[in-house]
Formats: structure tokens, sequence, C-alpha cells
């Protein structure tokens, strides 16, 4: 049971991009109330297919975020055949009104909710004024490129990021798109040929971008002097070794020290090139001096 009175924010702010950011700020606006965001964990779509979601931002992520937002309170909701079932009216009711304590609501224009999406962000206006709560619709967000308005959202960032396009899907998230993971023991082969690398470990449910070659920059967690260091990352199975599982492989620029169990950040800058098989390891080498001399122009 939620303590306080919340000001919320409601839905699956997958990404909290920047459209998402529009719904999130209004909750703000009422220094009384708890600022709050409320999201369904599992997603949705992941209920209702019975497959696996990738998601853009996992939980532990979505946290870090929040906070850096001002959001003070995230509130999970299990996502179930119980809740699917729930009614509008029985949702706005009894998860709204008498759990999460909302004293105010934001949602985006295109918001649904309760059994087989009956109610939409007008239908939670009219229900939640019955309690005296007062709901912000926020309407879609438009980015304009080159003279083309593009509506932004999740699906299109996870398609921008499939084709090796985090330019785009930088600018409709507001920020790099991000992995963070722990770096962990590997074959050490860059070691071997001249361009040591940390192996990061993600959460299985991260959305990953297109395979191939980035350029990126890299924090390390609770390391204040060690952030935005130049690096190029390689996300892929390594074909030229006969790789079979996908690996995150980063190679820091200039940069010599152990960095086995920290927490990167790693930040996509642009994509560099595919992956691709090389006829030798003298081969891999000479590309890779390559791709450094790309981001160098780059960062």
């Amino acid at each position: 049971m939620i303590k306080y009175p919340s000001a919320v924010a409601l839905g699956n702010f997958d990404g909290i991009h920047k459209g998402h950011q529009q719904v999130i700020q209004p909750i703000f606006k009422y220094p009384n109330l708890t600022p709050s965001l409320v999201t369904f964990i599992p997603h949705p779509q992941e209920f209702f297919t019975g497959k696996k979601k990738q998601l853009l931002t996992p939980i532990s992520e979505k946290c870090k975020i929040l906070e850096t937002l001002g959001v003070k309170q995230l509130i999970l909701l299990r996502f179930d055949g119980d809740l699917a079932n729930l009614t509008a009216e029985k949702f706005v009711k009894d998860i709204l009104i008498k759990h999460i304590k909302a004293n105010f609501i934001s949602v985006g224009e295109d918001f649904c909710f309760g059994y087989q999406r009956q109610g939409n962000a007008k239908y939670l206006e009219l229900l939640a004024h019955q309690y005296n709560v007062k709901v912000s619709i926020t309407k879609e967000q438009n980015l304009t490129i080159r003279k083309e308005s593009i509506r932004i959202s999740s699906s299109y960032i996870r398609q921008n990021l499939s084709q090796g396009k985090p330019e785009l899907a930088n600018e409709m998230l507001g920020r790099e798109y991000q992995i963070i993971g722990k770096v962990i023991e590997g074959q050490k082969l860059g070691r071997k040929i001249g361009f040591p690398t940390a192996n990061l470990e993600i959460p299985s449910e991260k959305f990953l971008p297109k395979k191939g070659v980035y350029g990126v920059k890299v924090n390390v967690e609770n390391k204040h002097l060690l952030s935005n260091l130049p690096g190029v990352m390689n996300i892929g199975t390594r074909p030229t070794i006969e790789g079979k599982n996908i690996s995150i492989e980063i190679h820091l620029l200039n940069w010599h020290g152990d960095l086995y169990n920290q927490i990167l950040t790693v930040k996509l800058l642009n994509f560099i090139r595919p992956e691709q098989k090389f006829s030798s390891i003298d081969e891999l080498k000479k590309q890779i001096k390559l791709d450094c001399q790309q981001l160098t122009i780059k960062v």
C-alpha cells in the first residue's frame, strides 16, 4: 500500500524518450504530492504474446534515469491475468485511487487501459473526475528532421537502432542510447593483439542495436574522473575467431587499467561499420586501427 498521496505519470515509458518526458513533467507541479511514475511489469505486450520483450530501459536503468528527472517513486504494477481483466472503472477505483492514492494523473493521449483496452485517456479523465482527481493529457511529440515531422515513439527508436542509426534514436531520446553492464572476464584476445577490451555482461532483456562497431563514450560507475572516455564497441559474434554467442566488447582509447567487475555505462555516438569476418587476425588489427581513427574524428 502506498503511504503518501501521489502525482503520477502513468504508462509503459520504455525508453523514457522526449515524448515520455513531456508526460512526466506535469507531476512536478504539485509540491504536496509525491512525484511518481506508474508502469507495468512485465510489459503488457510480453504478457499477451508470451514472448520476452527486449526493453530500451530495463527497470534498473529506468530507475537511474527517473532519478535524474526528479521522480521520487517508481510503482510497478504486476501485469497478469487479474490486471488484464480489470474493467476500466475498477482499474481507476481500486488501483489508481485506493492503492496508489493518486491525486493527480498524467498520461499520453494514446494511453489505453482496462479489459481489452476499453478505456482511453478521455475516459480516464471522466472517471477520475468522480474522485476529484485531475488528469493531464499530453499530445504526441514530434521531431522535425530534414523538414519532415516524425512522431517520437519507442518502436521508432528501436527501428533506428536496428538499422544502425543511433544518432536519430539519440535525438528522440534526448540523450545517447546507453548500454549498462558489468565487466567480466573474456578470452583476452583483444589484449593479445594490442587492443584490450572490456567484455560486458548486461541484463538479458536489454534491447541491443544492430551488430557491428560503434563509436562510444564510457562512464565508469562511482569513478567521477572516469567519464566520457572515448572508445569503440563491437556487438556481435566475432566471426573472425569463429565466435557463436553475442558479445559486447569495448576498447577504450589511451586507457591502461583494470576494469574487471566495474559497472560501465556505454553511450552510443555513431555506427562505424557492420560486423564482418576477416581473413586473418592481422587484417582484423588493421581494421580496428581504422575504426579508432574514425572515432577520433567523431568525438
